[in-house]
């Protein structure tokens, strides 16, 4: 899955699309070091499909390279981090 990014400084979100569809995971960015996921937001046509989840992972893995944490005020995103405690290192929950 292709997964893009665009980045304002103090906004942000990653998004892909999906069968033509677009699902995306915005932020705003609270200091250099911290992020704080706000939103998921996959269509309809792609829910089940895994498209929420791959959003979720890219974050970490994004916030893994850039040596900064996530906040998760989304609901999706905190459930997803609940379910991977792997992401703990990067997730204040």
């Amino acid at each position: 899955m292709d997964i893009q990014h665009e980045d304002n400084g103090s906004k942000g979100r990653y998004y892909t699309i999906v069968e033509g569809h677009e699902a995306e995971m915005t932020y705003s960015r609270a200091s250099a070091q911290l992020v704080i996921i706000d939103h998921t937001g996959v269509p309809d046509a792609l829910r089940g499909k895994g498209v929420g989840q791959a959003l979720a992972a890219h974050a970490v893995e994004e916030a893994r390279k850039g040596g900064w944490k996530i906040m998760p005020l989304c609901p999706f995103f905190r459930a997803q981090s609940l379910r991977h405690k792997e992401w703990s290192d990067v997730v204040n929950a």
